[in-house]
């Protein structure tokens, strides 16, 4: 499950349709929201949740709020109270810590419910158990971390997931925007610090690769071109690959990663045979930073006309052309590139550099 985030803290415009069903046609079909909103007006947060979940059951849409008792009450509203969760036209739950088992129990008879993953313990899951939860309905979520410098660590979150999946229980982390990001401190909202920043594919196949099931969105916002890449992943298995220079011969293609994945460069599967590019050895050769596109020219001998990605800095050869760059943003996307994998290309626009 792919999912993103449109928070409660505004009125909803066309913009945020628009975003919403562009976001759902490009795989992200489960939306988080919050009713932790304390500078809000009650009624005008529920008015505006009552919105959002009419958009999404008509375009079939789940939605799934962060709630806590106390929260819920600020909103006139109890978790015990099965008319008053019902109108609220909610998918799911994912309970702050301070619920009651008997209560999170209660709820997951209902509707999916998400725990706090980094919190949730050997002792939680035996009262749950006691209490007739209905585990079919339980996942585990990992927080986000709006401060710089206090998100998770990735041994250890890898480590919480496995053990989450030894209880039978899926897990779910956030991944930061690479657009507009929520504020007050509007530097991202990633569960791993190591992904405050980054490319948001690159970090949602990274977390996938650490036993995450699902992965969201944590700020309300991608950039246009990051939905496209997105779109293409979702839905065709493609790594899209941004490039600083003109290069239409590679743009007009698909590639494929070589099936036996080479440690420093991803050689391009079609390079030899289509001969798209002059193998006359340049003037002068150039060092080969991390993602240098490169052409082996002709003194490779047989190599002649082989595409390859760098991923890592590697030195000049002169038997090798340096065509042009994959976008800064885009490296982190090159230690995703598995076996066979697909690749497109497209310039570069807007911020991407």
């Amino acid at each position: 499950m792919l999912g993103f985030s449109i928070y409660l803290n505004r009125d909803l415009t066309a913009d945020d349709y628009n975003y919403l069903l562009a976001m759902r046609n490009a795989g992200l079909t489960t939306i988080f929201t919050s009713l932790h909103i304390p500078e809000d007006d009650p009624k005008i947060v529920v008015r505006r949740l009552t919105e959002l979940t009419k958009w999404c059951k008509n375009l079939e849409t789940a939605v799934i709020a962060d709630v806590s008792e106390s929260g819920m009450a600020r909103l006139g509203l109890s978790l015990e109270n099965e008319e008053q969760l019902e109108s609220l036209g909610l998918t799911g739950l994912r309970i702050d810590d301070g619920v009651s088992p008997a209560t999170i129990s209660k709820l997951s008879q209902k509707m999916p419910i998400a725990l706090n993953a980094s919190t949730v313990n050997e002792d939680d899951l035996t009262a749950l158990r006691e209490h007739g939860a209905n585990f079919e309905n339980l996942q585990a979520w990992h927080n986000f971390y709006p401060r710089p410098e206090t998100g998770l660590d990735s041994n250890w979150l890898k480590e919480k997931n496995d053990w989450l999946h030894h209880m039978n229980l899926e897990t779910m982390a956030f991944v930061a925007g690479d657009a507009v990001l929520r504020g007050p401190i509007h530097a991202g909202l990633p569960t791993l610090e190591k992904q405050r920043g980054e490319n948001p594919l690159a970090a949602m196949l990274e977390l996938k690769h650490m036993g995450c099931d699902h992965i969201f969105i944590g700020d309300a916002s991608l950039s246009p071109q990051m939905i496209d890449s997105f779109k293409n992943y979702t839905k065709k298995k493609i790594i899209t690959l941004h490039v600083k220079e003109k290069l239409p011969q590679l743009f007009q293609y698909e590639w494929h990663n070589r099936p036996d994945v080479a440690r420093d460069v991803v050689r391009l599967n079609e390079g030899r045979s289509r001969q798209l590019f002059d193998v006359t050895p340049q003037e002068s050769s150039r060092s080969r930073t991390k993602g240098t596109i490169t052409c082996d020219n002709t003194k490779y001998l047989r190599y002649q006309g082989e595409l390859q990605i760098t991923k890592r800095d590697l030195p000049a050869d002169k038997k090798v052309n340096v065509l042009g760059h994959v976008t800064a943003f885009d490296l982190p996307l090159l230690d995703q590139i598995g076996s066979g994998q697909k690749i497109i290309f497209k310039p570069v626009t807007n911020k991407l550099g």
